[in-house]
């Protein structure tokens, strides 16, 4: 299996960046109520999962990003299977970004500490 087909696994399963085995969120993502429940360290390796205060909010910008890709695609499936009225593109659109917001959340909360959270994977 390929490194990056791995890192990729690991990212959506939510896995540490640094053993690639300890969870980064306490409950799975069945449990809706407890959805955005980080553990502070990695239970594996005791990496920190806060490097420091506010670190999470350039993961904003990511689930951002991830909010207007569901949306475009929910639009473009629409206008090309169904062409509906109006109000129906706004009410898919809002239950579309409600629907993914527990999934984009983590996967970008995730990706940022892979990105900048300085826990690269010793080797």
């Amino acid at each position: 299996m390929p490194a990056a087909n791995n890192t990729f696994n690991h990212i959506w399963s939510g896995k540490c960046p640094r053993c690639r085995q300890g969870d980064i969120f306490q409950y799975p993502l069945t449990k809706v109520t407890h959805f955005a429940v980080m553990n502070t360290r990695c239970p594996v390796c005791a990496a920190a999962f806060t490097p420091e205060p506010g670190f999470y909010f350039g993961a904003l910008f990511v689930s951002y990003a991830f909010t207007v890709a569901i949306m475009v695609a929910v639009w473009l499936i629409l206008y090309l299977v169904f062409n509906p009225a109006d109000w129906v593109y706004g009410l898919a659109l809002v239950s579309g970004a409600i629907l993914f917001s527990t999934i984009s959340f983590r996967l970008s909360r995730v990706l940022w500490l892979y990105w900048f959270g300085g826990l690269q994977r010793k080797s």
